[in-house]
C-alpha cells in the first residue's frame, strides 16, 4: 500500500469528503441510505477485514453478490482502506468460477445465501471461514462488533482498488487492474460530460456492480457529483422505466443491448414521462439509439470503449450511418501482421466495401498516455497489449477517406469463407436491416473440410414468425451483403444467450454452434434455407470435434 504525501483525487478522499453528509448516496428498491450512512457501514466493513486480513497476502476482497447495499458497502470499505474488490462475476461455475477466484489471490469472499451453493465443492482455495454469507445473523455480529470509525490509512491514487473482468466473450477473462485514482478520475470525467448536478441528479446502474458500466460510468460519477445512485438487484427491462420514476433518476448508465431490451417493452403513450434527460454508454445500435432518444425523450449519449479504459471514441451526430466516430489522430488502423496503417475503405460500383481484407485492422493508441493499468498477474497478457509503445485493443476496424472509422468484431470474430476473410460485424449491421429482428450475432462454424461457414442467430422482435424464404429474400435485396457473406446456417431464438454485461455470448454460441433447436440451413451453395435434419446435424457434428 502507498504511504506518505499523495496528490490528486482517490475513491478514499471522494468518501471521506462525504461521511457527514446527511444527503441521499444509495437506492435500492424502497432502501435508501444518506451518504453519512454508507460512509459508516463502508468503515465497519473495512475495519472488520483489518481484523482477519493476512498481512502476507494482496488484501484482496472477493464479492460474489447481486447488486445489494452490502456490494456497495464492500466497495466503500476497499476504497477507504486500501484493500481491493474483486468482482466475481456470478455467470461462471465450477472449475472457472475457482480460477477466477485462485488467480486474483482472494483471502476474503463476501457472498449471499442464494450464491453460496455456487462455491460448494469449488477450490477457490479460501477457507469457510473466510466466506461471509451477508444474509445471516452471524454475518450481522461480525458487523455490530466492528466498529463504524473511519480507517486510519493514508490510501495514494497508485493503490490497486478494484480487478475487473473482462467480458469473456472470446474465453476465461482477464483481470483488469484499476487503481483508487484512476477510479476517480474517470468518474470525474463522466460526472463533466453528464453535467451532474448536486441537488437535480440522481444516477441509475442497472448492470451488475462487477461491470465498469456500473463502476466507472454510473457509482465513480455520482461520488465526484456528490449525487445518489440507484440500482436494482439485477436488470429488468420492464421495470426500468418503474424505477427511474420511482428513484427521480435523470441519468441512466447502460451497455451492449441493455437499450434494446428496454424498447422491447410495449411502448407505452407516456414514456417519456420521466425525469430522464442522459443515458450514457457503449455499444448500442444506431436503430436502438435513435428510437431510445424518440421514446424516452432523452439524450443517448454513445461511445466506443473497454474496460481497459485507454481508448473512448465517441459518436457525432454528423458521422455517417454505422460509423463509431472519429477517433483522435493518435489512433490509428495497423495491419497486425506488418504494423503498418491500413489503407481507407474503398466501394465498389454496388455501393459494397471492396478492399476489407486490406482496410480492416486492428484499433492502435499509437501514443497511450494513461487509462489501462495492465493486467492482475498475467504479463503476457499486458505485453500483448502494448508493443512497441503503442496500445493493441484486439478490436477490429476500418477507415474511410474522411476519417470515420467503422467497427469490425473483435479480433477474434475473423471469418474465412472460401479463401476470402471477413469480419462479423459488417455483416452483422446488413442483417440488422430485417424488419423482424431485434438482435443479431453472427460468427464462423466449421466448413468441411477447411475454413469457416457463416452462421447467424437470430433474437426476433416480440410476435413475430420466422419465415425462411422471406428471410432468403430480404438477403438477396442487400446489394452490399457480400456472396461469401451470405449465412448458411440461421439459429431463431426467443431470446440471445447474453454474458451479464447484456453482451451477446458468441463463445457459447460457437460452441453450440447447429446442435440446438431452430435451425435451418443452406446444404450448399444457391440452394435455400430450409430445417436442418437430425441425420443432417448427426453427420455435421463431426466437424465440431
Amino acid at each position: 500500500m502507498a504511504q506518505g504525501a499523495q496528490t490528486g483525487t482517490t475513491a478514499a478522499r471522494l468518501l471521506r469528503a462525504r461521511a457527514a453528509d446527511d444527503g441521499p448516496g444509495l437506492i435500492i428498491g424502497d432502501d435508501r441510505w444518506s451518504y453519512r450512512e454508507l460512509v459508516a457501514q463502508a468503515a465497519r466493513r473495512a475495519n472488520h477485514f483489518a481484523s482477519v486480513r493476512d498481512p502476507r497476502r494482496p488484501p484482496h476482497i472477493g464479492v460474489l453478490l447481486e447488486n445489494v447495499a452490502d456490494y456497495v458497502f464492500w466497495l466503500a470499505a476497499a476504497a477507504l482502506s486500501g484493500a481491493t474488490v474483486v468482482g466475481v462475476n456470478a455467470t461462471y461455475r465450477g472449475e472457472q468460477l475457482g480460477q477466477l477466484v485462485r488467480h486474483t489471490d482472494c483471502q476474503l469472499l463476501v457472498t449471499s445465501a442464494g450464491y453460496a451453493p455456487l462455491l460448494e465443492g469449488v477450490d477457490t482455495a479460501v477457507s469457510a471461514e473466510r466466506v461471509l454469507v451477508v444474509d445471516t445473523p452471524e454475518y450481522a455480529a461480525l458487523l455490530e462488533a466492528a466498529p463504524a470509525t473511519l480507517p486510519a490509512v493514508e490510501v495514494g491514487p497508485e493503490d490497486l482498488f478494484l480487478l475487473i473482468f473482462t467480458s469473456g466473450s472470446t474465453g476465461l477473462p482477464k483481470a483488469v487492474r484499476c487503481t483508487n485514482g484512476r477510479f476517480a478520475r474517470t468518474g470525474g470525467h463522466v460526472a463533466k460530460v453528464t453535467e451532474l448536478r448536486r441537488g437535480r441528479d440522481l444516477v441509475y446502474s442497472p448492470l451488475p456492480f462487477f461491470h465498469s458500466s456500473s463502476l466507472f460510468t454510473g457509482w465513480s460519477s455520482a461520488l465526484n457529483a456528490a449525487v445518489p445512485i440507484a440500482t436494482r438487484p439485477r436488470f429488468s427491462a420492464s421495470n426500468t422505466l418503474p424505477d427511474l420514476r420511482r428513484t427521480g433518476a435523470t441519468v441512466m448508465t447502460y451497455t451492449g443491448k441493455v437499450l434494446n431490451y428496454i424498447l422491447a417493452t410495449p411502448e407505452q403513450p407516456d414514456d417519456a414521462d420521466s425525469p430522464l434527460r442522459v443515458a450514457v454508454g457503449n455499444e448500442a445500435s444506431l436503430r436502438d439509439i435513435r428510437e431510445f432518444a424518440r421514446r424516452f425523450d432523452a439524450t443517448v449519449r454513445d461511445s466506443y470503449g473497454s474496460t481497459e479504459g485507454i481508448i473512448i471514441i465517441r459518436r457525432d451526430p454528423s458521422m455517417p450511418d454505422g460509423a463509431l466516430g472519429r477517433p483522435d489522430p493518435t489512433v490509428r488502423v495497423l495491419d497486425a501482421t506488418t504494423g503498418q496503417e491500413c489503407p481507407p475503405v474503398t466501394y465498389g460500383p454496388d455501393g459494397r466495401p471492396s478492399n476489407l481484407d486490406v482496410a480492416v485492422g486492428e484499433i492502435v493508441e499509437t501514443a497511450p498516455t494513461e487509462g489501462f493499468e495492465g493486467y492482475y498477474n498475467n504479463s503476457e497478457a499486458t505485453s500483448a497489449r502494448f508493443r512497441a509503445g503503442a496500445y493493441w485493443s484486439g478490436d477490429l476496424a476500418y477507415r474511410d477517406d474522411d476519417g470515420w472509422l467503422y467497427f469490425a468484431g473483435r479480433s477474434n470474430e475473423w471469418l474465412r469463407v472460401d479463401g476470402e476473410n471477413f469480419a462479423a460485424a459488417p455483416v452483422e449491421a446488413i442483417i440488422g436491416r430485417f424488419a423482424d429482428v431485434r438482435s443479431v450475432a453472427v460468427y464462423a462454424v466449421p466448413d468441411d473440410p477447411v475454413g469457416d461457414r457463416v452462421m447467424v442467430a437470430l433474437e426476433l422482435r416480440a410476435d413475430a414468425r420466422f419465415d425462411a424464404a422471406a428471410f432468403d429474400a430480404f438477403l438477396a435485396e442487400q446489394p452490399d451483403l457480400g456472396p461469401k457473406w451470405l449465412p448458411s446456417f440461421v439459429r431463431v431464438t426467443a431470446e440471445l444467450p447474453k454474458l451479464a454485461s447484456m453482451k451477446i455470448d458468441k463463445m457459447r454460441l460457437r460452441r453450440e454452434a447447429w446442435q440446438v433447436d431452430g435451425v435451418v440451413w443452406r446444404p450448399e451453395r444457391g440452394a435455400a434455407l430450409r430445417t436442418l435434419e437430425p441425420a443432417e446435424r448427426a453427420r455435421l457434428d463431426a466437424l465440431l470435434g
